[in-house]
């Protein structure tokens, strides 16, 4: 069975071919293109009713695919002006564009391609500029953009996972909630009138839940403004760097979290720098790029300490001792004596990417028989203070 495909590919001189083949997959057309000594750069499956299908990407994806056709142009000697042209219109991405037509428009007026594109950090962090500066330092843009779109990839494979784990937990918590709230709004009134029809005394727990009911359902207009309240005066109270900084700091005091944001912290910090490293950029500009990865501001702080040891003519593994867990200061060691320093940084990113990862997993694994048992025990003390209700007024009854 074959399916229809419609491709753009460029050749080696970075002219643009399009075109549809009926093959048997997308990698069988992949390899009659390279047998063609044609480069690929957008291939769409046709639906049967012959339009194509369109589909949008988010903004970091658009980038790193963006990334890697470019690497594949310019390791095929396609001129950067050229292969801005052809990669320019296969983003999928209304808002990277835009943006590469006005990188495009700064590099025929004469600027780097670096500093094109540091003038648009929404889309390209720091560290894409720094490594493309160093890239055109040693005339090797494509294996910088190769790496680059590895690193992207890398990263957003991390945030993803994370954010994968997360979802479930959060979901519950949720469903949790809508559920105890119906109980309190709708079901618990219901049951107060009746018990106050047939009086007698209540038993303490069905006190407490008539209560609590009465509270959420009668005072609804009060709950929801003070809700509301509490979210503005915390968002406002973050923007305070005071404020910020004892919430960072406090945040790496936990026992469990503040362990695994220090891992995250050191996986992100030593890739950023090795990859920085590896491409010939000096250990203090490296380390100011790689600051810019970092969000905690207790752990900005400590490595702005950091890189002025460091300048000073400190080694890197004692500067960073506040910022690192002692293997990956172990490891820098190592490292710095056996002048494999950015090699070393990728190894320790490898291994603390790994342990975030594990992490997660296990606090995820932890997290939802957690709720399981939370939302049960509230259904439960729901349940039991009606029981015991039912049974008092049966009891004064008979």
């Amino acid at each position: 069975m074959t399916t229809r495909y419609r491709y753009r590919a460029s050749t080696a001189r970075g002219d643009m071919v399009d075109g549809v083949a009926e093959v048997a997959s997308r990698q069988a057309l992949l390899e009659q293109l390279r047998r063609r000594e044609l480069y690929a750069l957008a291939v769409d499956e046709v639906p049967a009713s012959g339009e194509r299908r369109q589909r949008r990407l988010s903004r970091r994806t658009a980038v790193t695919l963006w990334a890697r056709n470019f690497a594949t142009l310019l390791g095929a000697a396609v001129p950067v002006d050229r292969a801005l042209d052809t990669t320019t219109v296969q983003t999928g991405h209304d808002g990277l564009t835009a943006v590469l037509t006005a990188v495009r428009a700064a590099v025929r007026g004469g600027a780097p391609l670096s500093d094109a594109l540091a003038r648009h950090p929404a889309y390209f962090p720091t560290i894409v500029p720094a490594m493309v500066r160093a890239g055109e330092s040693s005339g090797a843009l494509d294996v910088v953009f190769t790496q680059l779109a590895d690193y992207l990839d890398e990263t957003a494979e991390l945030r993803a996972q994370v954010r994968t784990a997360l979802l479930y937990p959060a979901l519950m918590a949720v469903v949790a909630s809508v559920g105890v709230a119906v109980l309190l709004l709708f079901v618990v009134p219901r049951f107060a009138v009746i018990l106050e029809d047939v009086g007698g005394s209540l038993p303490l727990s069905t006190r407490l839940l008539v209560w609590a009911g009465g509270a959420l359902s009668g005072y609804w207009w009060l709950w929801l403004p003070l809700a509301v309240a509490l979210i503005v005066g915390a968002v406002e109270l973050m923007r305070r760097p005071d404020v910020r900084a004892r919430w960072h700091g406090w945040r790496l005091g936990l026992p469990l979290l503040g362990d695994l944001e220090t891992k995250f912290v050191a996986a992100r910090l030593t890739r950023t720098l090795g990859l920085l490293l590896c491409n010939g950029l000096p250990m203090i500009p490296a380390l100011r790029v790689a600051r810019s990865t970092v969000t905690n501001s207790v752990v900005l702080r400590q490595l702005d300490e950091a890189i002025t040891a460091v300048s000073e003519g400190g080694t890197l593994a004692a500067a960073l001792q506040p910022v690192l867990p002692p293997l990956a200061l172990q490891m820098l060691a190592i490292g710095e004596e056996s002048g494999g320093l950015e090699g070393m940084c990728l190894r320790i990113a490898d291994t603390y990417d790994g342990e975030v990862r594990r992490a997660v997993r296990g606090g995820v694994a932890l997290i939802e028989p957690a709720m399981i048992l939370l939302f049960g025990a509230l259904v439960g003390f729901v349940a039991l203070a009606m029981l015991q209700a039912v049974y008092s007024i049966n009891t004064n009854v008979f």
